[in-house]
């Protein structure tokens, strides 16, 4: 992900003390988007770290920004560090198709792990009876998810001739 600090012009660079929250878990989607410069921040869900984030570069805020959502996780600063803030990210990623072909890859690269981690533990307790053997309903539930309504064209009235 350090490639996406070439691309990070317009962004403000924001100096983050140790401790500081700068996205909460359940709050309103501010529509920005951060980007690790240095620094090592904790990303939590309830009061659990779930994973740290330390590779310049690395991008946090996008979730809540692609889907129009509160934010699904908590990012605390655990050392001072430095990020870049956009404020307008959909612009920012529209500008810069490259981030957004960048930051396509990492989702994407989270969700094959998601997938390779639930497929093998559908296969480790499948026929068990238990919580875990449900496995098998959350990843059809992640095919089968409705797509978001998406608008895409000009502002134009559409050809009633089609």
């Amino acid at each position: 992900m350090r490639a996406v600090l070439d691309h990070c012009t317009g962004g403000t660079e924001r100096q983050v003390k140790a401790g500081t929250l700068v996205v909460t878990e359940g709050g309103t989607s501010s529509g920005h988007l951060y980007v690790l410069v240095e620094g090592k921040l904790d990303v939590l869900k309830s009061d659990t770290v779930v994973a740290t984030i330390t590779e310049p570069g690395a991008v946090f805020g996008e979730m809540s920004v692609l889907l129009g959502l509160p934010h699904t996780a908590t990012v605390r600063a655990s050392s001072d560090s430095v990020i870049y803030e956009f404020e307008d990210a959909a612009s920012f990623l529209i500008q810069r198709p490259e981030v957004a072909l960048l930051l396509a890859r990492t989702l994407a690269q989270r969700l094959n792990v998601a997938n390779t981690y639930l497929a093998d533990l559908k296969r480790q307790y499948a026929g068990h009876g238990t919580h875990l053997a449900m496995v098998g309903e959350v990843l059809q539930s992640m095919i089968n998810l409705p797509p978001l309504e998406v608008s895409p064209g000009s502002d134009r009235q559409s050809d009633p001739r089609m």
